[in-house]
């Protein structure tokens, strides 16, 4: 009875990380060297098991996509420039991730771009319950594309901590300063506010986060962490508090 709750339990767990997750791609908005980064990043929802990125491949500007779709399994969908100052691209894309959607069998999408043609597939894929994690520069992407994503996370900080030495807590704290701004501490100070505190004061890190997270496409990735804790722990506004057996807490002192 018991070694077999404890196989219907795995393989429940197999089953739910075994999410089909497709990875869209707009190469002539993006940069080859994310690829890695973004994998990882996309791991987090399931198995990346479409991979598909379109451009006009004919192009020098592209050339270096031909490297790497071998070495990720990434499916290259050619879009030729019919119209001079039309994106075939885009059109491809969006009528790529529609069809995956009334398919039924994608759990979740990445969308590699900067564009913000792509909000409207964005908050459609959402309409519609499935999890859509964006990657682009933050400097090039406007406002209504990063908050359409569920998370929206620069694709520049993925490549520049990919290539980073691991994180020391002498190498946070002045990292964390250089980033953060008045509009994060209000994010972080009102998801704090929001979510349940003991009597201290003190919230637990992971509720407070997934407030943040929901109020926006904030994701700690962007600002140089890896964890959440990390960052509240660069912001002088905040406390952490790690109780054992019982996680991270955290406090808003001003």
């Amino acid at each position: 009875m018991r070694a077999s709750l404890d196989m219907a339990m795995a393989t429940n767990m197999t089953d739910e990380s075994l999410k089909n997750i497709a990875l869209l791609i707009d190469a002539d908005n993006t940069s080859p060297k994310g690829i890695d980064p973004v994998l990882t990043v996309m791991a987090e929802l399931g198995q990346v098991n479409i991979k598909r990125a379109y451009g006009n491949f004919a192009k020098n500007n592209l050339a270096k996509w031909d490297q790497i779709t071998h070495k990720y399994g990434i499916r290259p969908q050619q879009q030729f420039d019919l119209t001079a100052g039309k994106n075939a691209t885009d059109m491809a894309m969006t009528i790529d991730a529609i069809d995956l959607l009334y398919q039924g069998k994608v759990d979740g999408f990445g969308i590699m771009s900067s564009d913000s043609d792509f909000t409207p597939l964005v908050t459609r894929l959402r309409q519609d319950g499935l999890v859509v994690y964006g990657f682009g520069s933050v400097s090039k992407t406007p406002g209504a594309f990063k908050s359409a994503c569920t998370r929206f996370i620069d694709i520049d900080a993925l490549i520049k901590g990919a290539s980073d030495e691991p994180d020391t807590p002498k190498s946070k704290q002045p990292r964390g300063k250089d980033v953060v701004d008045e509009e994060l501490v209000e994010l972080l100070g009102t998801a704090w506010k929001a979510a349940k505190r003991d009597e201290n004061g003190f919230a637990a890190l992971g509720e407070v986060g997934k407030i943040a997270g929901n109020r926006s496409s904030f994701d700690v990735r962007n600002y140089g962490f890896k964890r959440l804790s990390d960052l509240f722990e660069s912001i002088a506004q905040f406390q952490v508090e790690r109780r054992n057996g019982t996680g991270a807490y955290v406090k808003r002192l001003r």
